[in-house]
C-alpha cells in the first residue's frame, strides 16, 4: 500500500507540472519536475515490486483494491485530462480514497468488523481530508483565479468547526466506545488538535514548514503504540 500511494503521489505531482502554468505551482511541484527522471525510474522499479507483492494479497482485498483503483483512475482522468482541478472536490476525494485503502486489508480478512470500524474509518477519512484542506488554506491565503469545488469551498468555510467536531467526536468515542481499541479514536483526536494548533499559529511559520508538520501530525498513532 505504501508503494502504491507513493506512486500515485509522484504521478500526480508530475502530471500537475505537465502543461501547467509554472507560476501557479508549489515548491513540491518544482522539486518533482527537477528530478523527474529519477522519479520516473522510481515509479518503474516500484511497479515491478508491486507486481511481485500483489499476488500475495487475499483475493477479496485485491477485488476491493481494483474497485478503488478504478475510481482513482477515473479521478486522475477528470483532474488531469480535462485540466480542471475544480471538477472534483480533490481534498475530500483524497481523504476518502486513502482511508479506504488503509481499511481494506482488515475488512477483507474480517468482514464482521465492518460495522465496528465504520466510525473509525469515517473519522480517519475526515482527518485525511482536513490535512489536505489545511494545506490548501496555507498555500492559498488569498483567493486564486480558479475557485475550488463547491464542496471544498464549503469545507474551507467551516474548517475550524469541522476540526472541532472531529476532535470532540474522537475524544467522546475514545471514552465511551469500547467496541474497538480506544487508541484509534484517541489518535484521531490528537491529530485533529495538532492540525488546529498549526493553523492557529500559521503566521509564525513558513508554508513549507506547515505542510511538513501537517503530515507529521498524522503520525500520532506512533505515540500510542506503548499502550497497545
Amino acid at each position: 500500500m505504501a508503494i502504491a500511494v507513493w506512486m500515485l503521489y509522484v504521478a500526480d505531482r508530475l502530471l500537475d507540472v505537465r502543461g501547467s502554468d509554472h507560476g501557479a505551482l508549489e515548491v513540491r511541484h518544482y522539486f518533482h519536475h527537477r528530478h523527474r527522471v529519477a522519479f520516473l525510474t522510481g515509479i518503474a522499479a516500484a511497479s515491478v515490486l508491486l507486481a511481485i507483492l500483489l499476488p500475495r494479497l487475499p483475493s477479496e482485498a485485491i477485488r476491493l483494491y481494483l474497485i478503488l483503483g478504478g475510481l482513482v483512475f477515473g479521478y486522475f482522468i477528470v483532474i488531469h485530462a480535462t485540466k480542471s482541478a475544480s471538477r472534483l472536490p480533490k481534498e475530500i476525494a483524497v481523504g476518502i480514497c486513502f482511508a479506504a485503502a488503509v481499511f481494506i486489508p482488515t475488512i477483507s480478512r474480517a468482514p464482521t468488523l465492518r460495522p465496528l470500524l465504520l466510525l473509525p474509518a469515517l473519522l480517519f477519512a475526515a482527518l485525511c481530508s482536513l490535512n489536505c484542506l489545511f494545506i490548501y488554506v496555507w498555500e492559498h491565503p488569498t483567493p486564486g483565479v480558479q475557485p475550488p469545488h463547491p464542496i471544498t469551498n464549503f469545507a474551507l468555510r467551516y474548517l475550524i468547526a469541522l476540526t472541532m467536531t472531529i476532535i470532540v467526536v474522537g475524544t467522546t468515542a475514545a471514552i465511551f466506545d469500547a467496541s474497538v481499541p480506544r487508541f484509534l479514536y484517541a489518535a484521531t483526536a490528537i491529530s485533529g488538535a495538532s492540525l488546529l494548533g498549526l493553523h492557529l499559529r500559521r503566521h509564525q511559520h513558513r508554508t513549507l514548514t506547515l505542510r511538513t508538520a501537517a503530515d507529521l501530525a498524522l503520525l500520532t498513532p506512533a505515540l500510542l503504540v506503548p499502550f497497545l
